[in-house]
């Protein structure tokens, strides 16, 4: 599936362009978590068919935050990941969009007292709705971070969740080779319950849990057409959007995962 328009943003931030990105800081879930996501796709035990079945439109919130040495206007925007999750019976709908000057939560990193503040103040949705943070002045050029659904969120979990990208990773950014939006939808894969596709960085194991992605064992950059890290169960996932490539490389989900992100939505999000 193809990204196509994700999030056709046009703007004048004007950071400088850079390629030694981090595509994600989004940390492996803690083992009893991860346990319980697997054991949920485990026992539902339905078809892809009926999951597709099940169409799903999250209600998003975007916000974006800048600094006040790097405001700029934000000219359009278009709908994000409904072409990249079309495939899953996901639609994103728009609810609001709103805009913030604040250089501590424009600089924000995963688990900081800044995100904590700025999520407090920003977040809009339910559990079973989607807050983006599109933030100009992540530090140490990570490219965005997201969470993982579980079972019972405490109130710290609640407010934490959603996905925080760079801002100049969204089309017609300067964040090159990854400003066609596939951070956005990268972390948004998270945010259902995907893992990256080397997960456990090893040729042996359950990798990320999906039958369908061949077992890769570290992350790809660039579009390293070929690459096999493990070599006799086919070559690794450079097309796929839970990896590391260039945004221009990725676009796809494999049936697997849609599987996977289908049924952690209904079991975990949908309706909370």
């Amino acid at each position: 599936m193809k990204l196509g328009s994700a999030f056709l943003w046009t703007t004048a931030v004007g950071l400088s362009a850079a390629q030694n990105y981090t595509r994600c800081a989004t940390p492996n879930p803690p083992e009893a978590q991860a346990g319980e996501l697997d054991a949920l796709v485990a026992e539902d035990g339905s078809s892809l068919a009926s999951l597709l079945a099940q169409a799903a439109t999250v209600r998003t919130y975007v916000h974006v935050v800048t600094s006040t040495s790097r405001q700029g206007r934000l000219l359009t925007i278009k709908q994000a990941m409904n072409r990249a999750y079309s495939d899953m019976g996901f639609t994103f709908s728009l609810m609001s969009t709103d805009f913030a000057v604040n250089n501590q939560w424009a600089a924000s990193s995963l688990g900081s007292s800044a995100e904590r503040a700025m999520k407090t103040a920003l977040k809009r949705g339910s559990y079973g709705e989607l807050d983006l943070y599109f933030t100009t002045d992540i530090p140490n050029r990570i490219l965005g971070w997201c969470y993982f659904p579980v079972a019972n969120p405490s109130s710290s979990e609640l407010v934490l969740d959603g996905c925080v990208n760079l801002a100049d990773s969204i089309p017609g950014g300067t964040a090159a080779p990854f400003n066609l939006g596939a951070t956005a939808v990268h972390e948004i894969g998270h945010w259902l319950g995907l893992f990256h596709v080397w997960n456990g960085n090893s040729c042996s194991g359950a990798g990320d849990q999906v039958a369908d992605t061949p077992i890769q064992s570290t992350p790809s950059y660039g579009c390293d057409v070929g690459k096999d890290t493990c070599p006799g169960g086919g070559v690794d996932n450079i097309n796929n959007w839970m990896d590391y490539s260039d945004d221009a490389c990725m676009d796809r989900f494999t049936a697997g995962q849609t599987s996977r992100a289908t049924t952690l939505f209904n079991q975990l999000r949908s309706g909370r």
